[in-house]
C-alpha cells in the first residue's frame, strides 16, 4: 500500500515530465553493457568477498533516450575480465529482452510504427572476448565454468535477433 502511495505521489510529481523523440531520430533500440573487473581490490579490505567482485554498468536506449540504465556489483566472483563482461552481457539482456517484448505489446496497441526497430536489437560491448563467446554457436571447454543462467541470450544472438558487436572503450 505504501509502495502504491509512493507511485502515485511520483507519477503526480513528474507528470511535466518525459522522453522527448525528435522527428529525425530512428527508434532504435540499443544496448551498452561493461564491466568492472575486481573494481574494489586494494581500495577497501582485501578479505572482504565484496572487494573482489566485478561490477556491471550497462544502459539500453530507444531513439537515443536512455530508457535503463543501472550499475550493480556482480552476485559472483569472476575469474576473468571477459568473464565479468559476459556476466554483465548477460545482465543487460536480461533487462533488454523483455523490454523488447513489452514495445511490442505497446506498439500492437498504440501503433507507433516500432516493428523495424524491434526486428533487431544492438548491444555493444567493448571486450572483444566476450563478444566472440556469445556469438560463437558452441561452448569452448575454457568457458564451461561460466554459470549456464549467463548463457541463456546465445539462443537470441543465433536466431538473428539481437546482435552484438564489439566497441572500442573509449566509445562506451
Amino acid at each position: 500500500e505504501d509502495a502504491v502511495k509512493r507511485i502515485v505521489r511520483y507519477l503526480i510529481g513528474t507528470r511535466d515530465k518525459g522522453l522527448y523523440f525528435g522527428t529525425d531520430s530512428s527508434l532504435n533500440l540499443e544496448a551498452y553493457a561493461d564491466a568492472d573487473f575486481a573494481g574494489l581490490w586494494g581500495v577497501e579490505e582485501p578479505n572482504d568477498a565484496t572487494c573482489v567482485k566485478s561490477r556491471t554498468g550497462y544502459l539500453i536506449r530507444l531513439g537515443g533516450c536512455f530508457l535503463v540504465w543501472k550499475s550493480k556489483l556482480q552476485t559472483l566472483i569472476a575469474v576473468s575480465i571477459m568473464e565479468a563482461e559476459y556476466i554483465a552481457l548477460s545482465m543487460c539482456m536480461r533487462e533488454l529482452l523483455p523490454l523488447k517484448r513489452l514495445l511490442k505489446e505497446i506498439d500492437n496497441v498504440f501503433k507507433f510504427d516500432l516493428e523495424g526497430a524491434l526486428a533487431k536489437l544492438t548491444v555493444f560491448e567493448d571486450n572483444a572476448l566476450a563478444v566472440q563467446l556469445a556469438t560463437m554457436p558452441k561452448m569452448t571447454l575454457r568457458s564451461k565454468h561460466i554459470a549456464l543462467h549467463y548463457h541463456f541470450f546465445r539462443e537470441y544472438i543465433a536466431k538473428g535477433e539481437v546482435d552484438v558487436k564489439h566497441v572500442s572503450t573509449d566509445l562506451q
